[in-house]
C-alpha cells in the first residue's frame, strides 16, 4: 500500500531531508488559563504536548539548541550548512496571544536561513481575524510556508466532552474553511484510541477529514498515551479502559491510511510519549519495533 508520508513530501519539496525543530512560543493555553477551562485537554501533560521542545530561551538560542538534538542524529556525510529545518512550536496554543508578540517570535524563526517552513500547533477556537492576516503577512514577507496545525483529535462530541477539549465540531469546521480561504496549508492532528470510542468511530474521523473541501494537506496520527500527572492518568488508574496491542493499532493505522487522499501528507503514525512520564501503552515506548511493526504492516496491506 502507498501514501504520501512526510518524508517523501518533503524530499520532493524542498529536494532534501527535512528535520523539525520543537520550538517553544511562551504561549499558553485558553483550556488552562480559565478562558474556556482549566486544566486542559485530559490527556496533556504539564509540557502542553510539547514535553520535547527546547527550553524557553531567546528564539535563536532555542533554534541552536534544538538543532544539537537533531544534529547529533543527522549522518555525518551531510554538511551542518546544507541541512533544512521547520521551526515547529508545537507545545500549548501558538495562535494565542498578542500578535505583535507573537510576529516577532515567528520572524526571528523565519530568518533562519536554514528554516524552511514554520509550523505552528494551535486550536481552531485561537484563530482571530487578526492572528490570521498576521500570520499571511509573514508568509509573504519570507516566502516561506506557514503550516497550521489543528487539535481535533476526533469528531465525536460525546468524546470531546470526555476529554474536555472546549470546543464543537463546527468551530473546527469554521476555522478550517477560514485558513484554507487564505491559502494556508492545514495539518490535522487526529488520537486514536480516546476512551469510549470503537474502531469504527476512529475510523469516521479519519473518514470525515478525508472527505473535506478544500481537500486536507496533512494529518498526524497519534497514538493514545496515558501519560503521568494528567486527568487521563487518574480516570485510567480509578477505571482502565481498553487500549491498543501494537498488531490492533497497526492494523488500524493501514485502514486510516486506505482511507486518504493520495496528495494527503502522513506527518505521523504514532508519535511519541516521554519514557519518564508513560503509563500505558508501555509497548510504544520502544520506538524503533513500533515503526518497524507499522512499515511491515503497510507493505504487506
Amino acid at each position: 500500500m502507498n501514501y504520501l508520508s512526510f518524508n517523501d513530501a518533503m524530499r520532493a519539496r524542498f529536494g532534501t531531508k527535512v528535520y523539525r525543530l520543537s520550538l517553544q512560543s511562551g504561549c499558553t493555553c485558553p483550556n488552562r488559563d480559565g478562558t474556556i477551562g482549566t486544566g486542559g485537554c485530559t490527556f496533556c501533560s504539564e509540557g502542553g504536548s510539547g514535553d520535547f521542545a527546547a527550553p524557553l530561551l531567546p528564539i535563536g538560542e532555542q533554534i541552536e539548541e534544538a538543532r544539537k538534538r537533531v544534529d547529533a542524529k543527522i549522518s555525518a556525510s551531510i554538511a551542518p550548512q546544507d541541512r533544512r529545518y521547520i521551526a515547529y512550536f508545537q507545545s500549548y496554543t501558538n495562535t494565542y496571544g498578542d500578535p505583535e508578540r507573537l510576529r516577532r517570535i515567528y520572524s526571528e524563526a523565519l530568518q533562519h536561513p536554514q528554516i524552511v517552513a514554520l509550523d505552528l500547533g494551535t486550536r481552531p477556537d485561537c484563530l482571530l481575524p487578526e492572528m490570521i492576516a498576521m500570520l499571511r503577512d509573514l508568509r509573504a514577507e519570507y516566502d516561506k510556508p506557514v503550516w497550521i496545525e489543528l487539535g481535533l483529535q476526533t469528531i465525536h462530541e460525546k468524546t470531546a466532552g470526555r476529554i474536555n477539549r472546549g470546543y464543537k465540531l463546527e468551530v473546527f469546521e469554521d476555522a478550517y474553511r477560514r485558513l484554507k480561504d487564505e491559502g494556508f496549508e492545514v495539518i490535522v492532528h487526529v488520537i486514536l484510541g480516546l476512551p469510549g470510542e470503537a474502531r469504527e468511530d476512529m475510523l469516521e474521523t479519519v473518514r470525515y477529514l478525508s472527505l473535506l473541501t478544500p481537500a486536507l494537506d496533512g494529518i498526524k496520527l497519534q497514538l493514545l498515551h496515558i501519560l503521568k500527572g494528567t486527568e487521563l492518568a487518574r480516570e485510567y488508574g480509578a477505571d482502565p479502559f481498553p487500549l491498543f496491542t501494537l498488531d490492533s493499532y497497526c492494523d488500524l493505522v493501514v485502514d486510516s491510511l486506505k482511507l486518504l487522499p493520495p496528495q494527503t501528507v502522513v506527518h505521523r503514525l504514532t508519535g511519541d510519549g516521554p519514557k519518564r512520564l508513560l503509563i500505558a501503552p508501555q509497548w510504544s515506548a520502544d520506538k524503533k519495533h513500533v515503526l518497524n511493526t507499522l512499515n511491515r504492516k503497510i507493505r504487506e496491506a
